[in-house]
């Protein structure tokens, strides 16, 4: 595997990303964790922000704090439960009447090592909703961002997608046994076959959305509060642990802030950092395994997305089809 080409600031910070006054990035999870800290840093920076979010408490109390960073900008909160795609298809809706346009699209909201649960429309949560309430929610949001001149869309993968296989005939753990682990790599490896296939089929339609993902090493968020004990301080002492030999929150973002922001970022990059295994340290542009680089399998899973949740992305039907 040839070395990945360095990137444009050796380290990146939130000061470094470029002026967004007049454009418009959408973010899902933007209520708490990276996709608070990325919403508020792209305000401050003079883009208007649509926060997707499924918890609307803390959603008006994020949308405060992004109108605090950024009173100048018009911002908007969207609800949305990527775990049920008619959630989905109407905060895509709402989305698109708010806002004519969407220069960034940053999918970023997750589950994480939970225990078995399946989604409204009978998928397993984590690959239901990490992935294919964000496939349905990036196709139904394709007029706005084709509207754009030069739209991207960042999808959120992990360190954890390495491990990870995907069975095409048991998406859903219905024969194979259920590790919570196991369904977290592997939504996460679908975040980056799902990332390289819209890179290719973005290009192959001529359209001028650029996919990029991303993803944040060890960062000390909440999602790791699911697999914390329930002991008083746990938690705490959990993200202080993480902090020591991951990233802090506010690093976590950065990733997907270079991919939603810097000219250097382009069609199927994959960035974060490298030092210890993925875990720490400035973004760089990032290896991914052999199944994530397999083009047939994001081909083929790319086609199980489309039958599982009807999502067509028409818009990005190469320009030999169209012409036909």
């Amino acid at each position: 595997m040839p070395k990945p080409e360095p990137l444009q600031i050796s380290r990146f910070r939130s000061t470094d990303v470029p002026d967004q006054t007049g454009k418009t990035i959408l973010i899902t999870g933007a209520n708490n964790g990276l996709g608070l800290q990325a919403a508020t840093v792209l305000a401050g920076a003079g883009a208007a922000i649509v926060l997707a979010c499924r918890n609307q408490n803390t959603g008006k109390a994020a949308l405060a704090q992004v109108r605090a960073a950024a009173p100048n900008a018009e911002h908007h909160l969207v609800r949305i439960d990527l775990s049920d795609l008619a959630s989905v298809r109407a905060a895509a809706a709402e989305a698109l009447a708010a806002v004519p346009r969407i220069d960034v699209l940053i999918n970023n909201a997750g589950l994480m090592a939970i225990p078995f649960a399946k989604t409204v429309d009978g998928f397993e949560m984590q690959i239901g909703t990490n992935h294919l309430g964000h496939f349905v929610l990036t196709d139904e949001l394709l007029p706005a961002l084709l509207a754009a001149p030069a739209a991207r869309v960042v999808s959120l993968a992990s360190i954890a997608h390495w491990p990870a296989k995907i069975k095409l005939d048991d998406l859903n753990f219905e024969r194979r046994r259920y590790t919570k682990m196991g369904a977290y790599q592997q939504s996460k490896l679908a975040n980056l076959l799902f990332s390289g296939e819209l890179a290719r089929r973005s290009e192959a339609a001529g359209t001028s959305i650029t996919s990029i993902a991303a993803h944040p090493g060890v960062a000390a968020t909440n999602l790791f509060d699911s697999m914390v004990p329930p002991i008083p301080g746990a938690v705490t002492m959990t993200h202080l642990g993480l902090r020591v030999v991951g990233n802090s929150e506010k690093e976590g973002a950065l990733s997907q802030l270079y991919a939603a922001t810097m000219p250097d970022a382009n069609n199927d990059d994959y960035l974060g950092p490298t030092q210890l295994r993925g875990m720490r340290g400035p973004v760089r542009r990032s290896p991914r395994s052999k199944l994530a680089r397999d083009r047939k399998l994001a081909a083929d899973f790319w086609a199980k997305s489309v039958e599982l949740t009807g999502a067509t992305y028409g818009l990005l039907e190469p320009k030999s089809k169209s012409k036909r």
